[in-house]
């Protein structure tokens, strides 16, 4: 157990974990996973016409590493800075397009990550982000046991949620100067409800930890046959990501600045 650490927003403070070599492996393939394999998987499903309409022009994908949305994408990621600090690096009102998949989970100031990112969107423009869903992926558990980097949830409607973080995604749009929310769906392709727990113990939190190098990394090998193990981790009672095979557990948003700046 490490130096106690606060969340922003929050009164709940975390443990942070020793980086051991397991504790390690484990954080870079899921940062790994979480923008490459995710990506792809959501491209997949996006179809043509979903890049002729809001990926045109200037596109700047936010947290893409070195799997941008679209090839002529430009990535803003790490190595080009603070994603919190956009103005810093960037004019207002400078992309057609503004993507980020999997990125804003990450930001210690949800809102106003996602307000710096708006106003680099032209008039007229799209912001595209896609975060994960709560239920779906963290499962009742917080801090997230399966990306300890995470510092923020997000649901699609309700007024309460069990994750002292949350953040309601169409609450998150509204209060976007001049937008026009296109579309917000949730995105479960893959997604099997039968492995999806309410909650995670304390218990279950200890033996996925204590197992991972061993049942997390079968599911890594695995890919999208990852789903065969699942029968046998839900009879030994423990959590499953199973966004590390085919599924996904998402929200994705789609808004459109007006054409006209907001007064």
């Amino acid at each position: 157990m490490g130096l106690l650490k606060p969340i922003s927003g929050s009164s709940r403070y975390l443990a942070q974990t020793s980086d051991s070599p397991p504790h390690s492996l484990r954080k870079h393939l899921s940062a790994w996973f979480s923008v490459v394999h995710e990506a792809s998987k959501t491209n997949k499903l996006r179809g043509p016409d979903f890049f002729k309409t809001y990926l045109q022009g200037q596109v700047l994908d936010i947290g893409a590493g070195k799997s941008p949305v679209t090839p002529t994408a430009k990535v803003f990621d790490k190595a080009q800075g603070d994603a919190e600090r956009m103005p810093h690096y960037m004019g207002p009102n400078s992309y057609d397009c503004v993507h980020s998949s999997h990125c804003l989970e990450h930001m210690s100031d949800v809102p106003a990550a996602l307000a710096d990112w708006w106003s680099l969107v032209k008039p007229g423009g799209y912001l595209i982000f896609v975060v994960p869903d709560e239920d779906l992926y963290e499962q009742g558990a917080w801090p997230s046991l399966f990306n300890d980097d995470h510092k923020a949830t997000f649901r699609l409607g309700g007024t309460a949620s069990w994750s002292p973080v949350s953040f309601e995604v169409r609450q998150l749009a509204e209060k976007l100067p001049g937008g026009e929310i296109i579309q917000i769906r949730r995105m479960d392709a893959g997604y099997d409800e039968r492995y999806r727990l309410k909650s995670i113990s304390r218990g279950q939190r200890t033996a996925y930890n204590l197992l991972w190098p061993f049942s997390g990394g079968l599911q890594y090998v695995l890919g999208n046959h990852a789903p065969s193990l699942y029968p046998l981790y839900k009879f030994l009672h423990l959590p499953i990501d199973q966004t590390i095979g085919p599924a996904l557990a998402q929200i994705e948003v789609i808004l459109r600045k007006s054409p006209r700046e907001p007064t």
